[in-house]
């Protein structure tokens, strides 16, 4: 075996490792999670939403599981769901379902319905559903 093909071996190995793994803000190397619901397609729509801008997950408080969204949860797992405190504003808890960069509640709440790592736009109507996922303040 020629050193170039040594090399070349080496590289591939190298390339197939990193298709595996997805580059998620400020060079941090992560897998991508598992995100869990009904009908859930790469960027995270599900059977009960499925627009363009519907590609966010979000981790569930109760299990640590993300989903693609609240009627996912309560149809596939088998506890209740829980909101995350105010005290958590802080944890990566949303996922984007484009480059899946994580942000934590505070971000997804003052980022203007669009990802700060690739740009794609949220859908701005899950706003309406924040109650459902965070303690809001009444």
């Amino acid at each position: 075996m020629t050193a170039l093909s040594k090399r070349y071996k080496q590289w591939s190995k190298t390339v197939k490792r990193a298709e595996r793994l997805t580059v998620v803000g400020y060079n941090r190397v992560m897998q991508k999670p598992t995100v869990y619901g009904t009908r859930v397609d790469p960027q995270t729509r599900c059977a009960h939403y499925s627009s363009e801008l519907d590609i966010i997950a979000i981790k569930m408080a109760c299990c640590q599981q993300f989903y693609a969204c609240r009627e996912c949860h309560d149809e596939v797992a088998r506890h209740e769901a829980m909101v995350w405190p105010m005290t958590k504003r802080t944890e990566l808890v949303v996922l984007c379902g484009v480059c899946a960069h994580q942000l934590t509640i505070n971000e997804y709440l003052l980022c203007e319905s669009r990802c700060p790592q690739c740009g794609s736009g949220f859908n701005p109507g899950c706003s309406k559903h924040a109650h459902l996922y965070f303690e809001v303040t009444p």
